[in-house]
């Protein structure tokens, strides 16, 4: 199976992917070497009509609802273009800040359009990588030949169109999806001459299994990891050590930037981090550090790493403390709709079979169509799903339903909307989305 990199960017209407929606899609394929292959994708979602957008977001993107309404596909419209064209076998899904931020939106519109959420992102030979952690890292252990930029108080920062423009690459429209998807490409390519072997590395641990490998709780060692969580004067970077699993089947690791017994008890917990295996985490074996001064770029000395584990592996209860408070930290609050239930349970074989189903009905048969679904999340989410995409399908009574949920979200969102909307200093902004209000009443 021939495998690619799909390059992809979101505009989204807020921040919370389980609440707020996609507007603007945008991506370019390539193959392994960055070539561009066919032409880009560049997409308008439809605002559905159960959710108001953040006004501070619109006034970032300049992406008003209404131009999604006139140019743009539905939800479900999208979704299968997307399974059918985009997120293919063999694709590496890729972007910048996608692990956390984008791939969130996507796992959300899959689930509330009833597709599988996390079939596009492995099975079939697919993938998913990162660039901002890649970043991280190279800036970090390997930054030779490219040039970092610095915010005005001369701490670093990675934001994308900081280093595009430090090193004189093409980005002309920041946070406008397409625009973006070429700057993380240059991106790619700066990383992939400047530092091949880096590159090649990271390429091949964005894959869990080669992450367990090094990331071991039956042979734990110390490992290098750049991370958002650790500290910017240390381009996001420390030496961490597998305590043990979590919650969720992860690792809780432990920053050997400390010694465990000079923290103070309400500081502890902060050193410790849930490293995701399936989140493409930047990490590499310490011996990287043994060359070109890579423990002086991170601010660390070999014997302090080397004393501070002693000083840890002397409390082995300190793992389970840690594996007990992660345990209590983790709890989900209850989902208030079947839209943000997606990661309470998978679907069974049955299920699966009825929401295929669901997807591939046409407005017609949606009407007459009421499966007898095991699971309690998809009746409220069926009527969800074709009020938002097929509201012709809705008989009077789901007419009445839907209604009636549609103005308790609203109702909800309208006093945040309202306080933001006040602060949008653009008026055209602020009087399209005024409109865009009233027209949902």
């Amino acid at each position: 199976m021939d495998k690619t990199f799909f390059f992809y960017d979101l505009e989204t209407s807020g921040l919370k992917a389980r609440e707020d929606r996609i507007m603007q899609f945008a991506g370019q394929r390539t193959t392994l070497d960055l070539v561009p292959i066919g032409e880009p994708v560049n997409i308008l979602v439809k605002m559905t009509d159960d959710a108001l957008p953040s006004p501070g977001a619109i006034n970032v993107t300049g992406i008003t609802p209404q131009q999604t309404l006139m140019d743009g596909m539905s939800e479900a419209e999208f979704c299968r273009y997307a399974d059918e064209e985009i997120f293919t076998p063999g694709t590496i899904a890729v972007g910048y800040n996608t692990v956390r931020f984008d791939d969130e939106f996507m796992r959300a519109i899959w689930w509330r359009n009833f597709y599988d959420p996390y079939e596009w992102e492995w099975k079939d030979g697919r993938s998913r990588w990162d660039m901002l952690d890649v970043v991280r890292m190279v800036r970090a252990i390997r930054p030779e030949g490219i040039e970092w930029p610095v915010r005005e108080d001369g701490a670093p920062t990675n934001r994308l169109e900081l280093l595009t423009a430090a090193n004189g690459l093409s980005h002309e429209h920041a946070h406008d999806a397409l625009s973006d998807v070429y700057a993380t490409i240059a991106v790619a390519r700066l990383i992939r001459e400047k530092q091949p072997k880096m590159f090649e590395y990271l390429y091949k641990m964005r894959e869990k299994v080669q992450v367990k490998r090094l990331v071991n709780l039956e042979d734990k060692r110390p490992f290098v990891y750049s991370s958002g969580r650790y500290e910017n004067e240390f381009n996001k970077t420390t030496v961490a050590f597998p305590l043990t699993s979590s919650r969720t089947g992860n690792v809780l690791v432990f920053d050997l930037r400390y010694n465990l017994e000079e923290i103070d008890v309400e500081n502890i917990y902060p050193r410790v981090k849930e490293l995701c295996l399936n989140k493409c985490p930047a990490v590499a074996p310490v011996g990287v550090l043994d060359v070109n001064d890579g423990w002086g770029k991170i601010g660390l000395a070999k014997e302090q790493v080397e004393e501070n584990l002693k000083i840890l592996l002397k409390h082995p209860e300190f793992a389970e403390q840690m594996r007990s408070e992660n345990e209590e930290r983790a709890e989900w609050p209850e989902a208030s709709e079947p839209e943000a239930a997606i990661y309470e349970g998978f679907l069974n074989e049955p299920d699966r079979v009825k929401t295929v189903a669901v997807r591939a009905a046409d407005v017609n048969k949606l009407a007459d169509f009421h499966p007898e679904f095991d699971d309690a999340r998809l009746p409220e989410l069926l009527l969800h799903y074709k009020g938002r995409n097929f509201p012709t399908a809705l008989s009077e009574a789901e007419q009445e339903d839907y209604e009636k949920y549609r103005r308790a979200r609203l109702e909800k969102q309208a006093p945040k909307f309202l306080e933001e909307l006040e602060k949008v200093e653009d008026d055209f902004v602020r009087e399209e989305l005024m409109l865009y209000f009233q027209s949902l009443q």
